[in-house]
């Protein structure tokens, strides 16, 4: 049995904040989106956050970089 998936509170907005001044989706940043997708806790707006990020990088509007954490 697998561990339940939370999340940071917060973390979802503080990423949609990060993402859209930087314009970058780090590797990590796609890997905390993995995991809020599994999260049946989200409300409605952390869930509108998501889809916008998710919709960003499908559309090619942010760069997506294979690194950990990107320094602005």
């Amino acid at each position: 049995m697998s561990a339940p998936i939370q999340l940071l509170p917060g973390a979802l907005a503080e990423l949609f904040a990060q993402v859209s001044c930087s314009g970058v989706l780090t590797l990590a940043d796609r890997y905390g989106l993995m995991a809020a997708v599994f999260d049946d806790t989200l409300s409605d707006e952390e869930r509108f956050a998501l889809n916008r990020l998710l919709r960003s990088a499908s559309r090619g509007q942010v760069q997506l970089v294979n690194e950990l954490s990107v320094l602005i």
